[in-house]
């Protein structure tokens, strides 16, 4: 095949990491390895995805378990201590993690994450998530959830405490003056003083700032509420699209979200979570595929419909059409996702239970690596995505093909970096600072009447 004219951007990739790989019958697949509590095993994927330049090691997270969990999400180590370890281990790569706004306090997690930003040198993204698990709000003490809306209102105001606290440090705010003995210049150091609906927070943050200033902001709601929320406060937007047309779709409104905002539209990357199947060809792509689907469980699949969409599937029958139920106050976007997928796909319960199992509702792209280029390529130059998400299958040998096959032909047509050029996760995924990113957003009147 030729080479196809190199593209005028270069893609995003984020790795999002399940440490016994994304497919749910993955850790059954021949030579699958890995624990999820194992430090040397997360160690050997961010220094593998770094050899790869990918920008970002992303580890998601949830505050509640149950046996019918994925077994990569039953048992897990906490994302932003996992973070820190991997930061001194690693040199280059983004360290991404998810925390909610549901069930934290901004002071605490601020500093978490400045820390984070520290110790990796300015490397640290959060993943910024509101909760919707019964069972999460169950472990905090909580008999309910807030709503939908209110658990956005919540979450707008958390960011706007947390941008106070890390805003707080100027630069230079430690001056270190032996001779005088002044350590630090107190006109550079500002307290939040923040009083609003849902946090009194007075400041400032006990950590300097840290090397981003603010660890890049990411976010996954593709609700108009969370759309709206990304457009004032984030910089990267994970999301699920299954066709060309759904991410086209997204990518239009998002950006326009953006726009309304006040902010530039390329200050904002969408990446789209996608499980890539690689083989050295075609059909050895379709065997691995073929293969992990006489691994899924149908009934773990039900559960996670169940979960999903907040009702029981087994009550309808296996082999007849997915039941018409409205989205709860739950997962909205990915209920919509699923529901749109089975309805253009014509697919039975037991067809999108084996699709959720497998992928969770996200893109499978199976083929060589030219082939996972290619669809990469259109994709980025038809406007459906900045870059993806990737969600290998199985661990390690899908990341492994990934870096030496689809890396690769991604660099020889120019999609891709050959080597990292910048220190800063913000520099490599091509922000700017957060002062120009955000400039034109008004913050949050949060005080109290």
């Amino acid at each position: 095949m030729s080479v196809q004219p190199a593209s005028p951007r270069q893609l995003r990739l984020g790795l999002f990491v399940q440490a016994l790989g994304h497919h749910v019958g993955g850790w059954r697949a021949e030579g699958a390895k890995g624990s999820p509590t194992d430090i040397d095993w997360f160690t050997w994927i961010a220094k593998k995805a770094e050899e790869g330049k990918f920008d970002m090691f992303f580890v998601g997270d949830a505050l509640a378990t149950s046996v019918h969990r994925l077994p990569s999400t039953m048992s897990r180590l906490e994302p932003l201590t996992l973070l820190s370890a991997l930061a001194v281990q690693t040199k280059h790569i983004g360290l991404a993690a998810t925390a909610s706004t549901t069930f934290d306090e901004p002071f605490h997690l601020a500093r978490a994450l400045c820390s984070v930003d520290h110790i990796s040198r300015g490397r640290g993204a959060w993943n910024v998530v509101t909760s919707f698990s019964l069972d999460a709000a169950r472990n905090f003490s909580r008999e309910d959830l807030p709503s939908h809306a209110d658990r956005y209102e919540m979450a707008r105001e958390f960011l706007d405490v947390a941008f106070k606290l890390w805003d707080g440090w100027e630069e230079g705010a430690i001056v270190r003056e032996k001779d005088t003995g002044r350590y630090s210049d107190e006109s550079k150091i500002h307290p939040a003083n923040h009083k609003g609906k849902h946090f009194q927070v007075q400041g400032p943050l006990n950590i300097a700032r840290s090397p981003q200033g603010r660890p890049v902001i990411i976010e996954a709601g593709s609700s108009p509420a969370g759309q709206q929320l990304a457009a004032q406060t984030a910089e990267v937007v994970f999301t699920a699209a299954s066709s060309l047309e759904e991410g086209q779709a997204f990518y239009q409104s998002q950006k326009q979200f953006v726009r309304d905002a006040g902010r530039q539209p390329d200050h904002l990357l969408i990446l789209p979570g996608v499980m890539p199947i690689v083989g050295r060809t075609r059909e050895e792509a379709q065997e691995v595929w073929n293969q992990l689907n006489e691994l899924v469980d149908i009934d773990n699949g039900i559960e996670q419909l169940s979960a999903r969409f907040g009702v029981d599937m087994t009550a309808y029958p296996l082999d007849g059409p997915v039941p018409e139920i409205p989205a709860t106050e739950g997962s909205q976007s990915r209920v919509k996702l699923l529901t749109e997928l089975a309805a253009r796909e014509n697919l039975t319960l037991r067809q999108l239970a084996a699709v959720a199992a497998g992928s969770r509702g996200h893109r499978v792209v199976v083929g060589t690596a030219e082939d996972i280029a290619d669809d990469f390529q259109h994709w980025l130059e038809q406007g459906g995505a900045d870059g993806f998400n990737i969600m290998p299958a199985v661990l390690p040998d899908q990341l492994e093909l990934f870096v030496e096959l689809v890396i690769p032909e991604l660099q020889r047509r120019g999609l891709f970096r050959t080597d990292y050029q910048y220190s800063t996760l913000r520099e490599n995924l091509g922000l700017p600072s957060v002062d120009e990113n955000f400039a034109a957003v008004a913050p949050l009147a949060t005080e109290k009447e």
